[in-house]
């Protein structure tokens, strides 16, 4: 099984010092805060969450521009944050303003 996409739009809450790993490649940790209405078991629900996400890379310098409240569509893959931890972190592959 590969299927492993995850899509979250929301705003920026929390976003780090552009970084650089032991290899020389750029990363940049972000909290993005989400919030809607979704509909479940025929009835509305409001959802909050966190997600924490990681960019690497081009894309790492690209979200190192966006400013904390900025509105964000992001997109990539989950995968636990290392080996000793099961948190979940997004790993972006692209980042867009909304």
């Amino acid at each position: 099984m590969s299927c492993n996409r995850f899509v979250i739009c929301g705003h920026i809450a929390a976003r780090d010092e552009l970084r650089y790993t032991p290899a020389g490649l750029e990363r940049l940790e972000l909290k993005i805060q989400h919030s809607s209405t979704q509909q479940q078991a025929a009835s509305q629900r409001q959802v909050q969450c966190e997600i924490t996400a990681l960019a690497l890379g081009e894309t790492a310098r690209q979200a190192a521009t966006l400013q904390v409240g900025q509105k964000v569509k992001a997109g990539g893959f989950i995968a636990q944050r290392s080996l000793r931890s099961t948190q979940l972190v997004l790993h972006i592959e692209n980042i867009i303003l909304e």
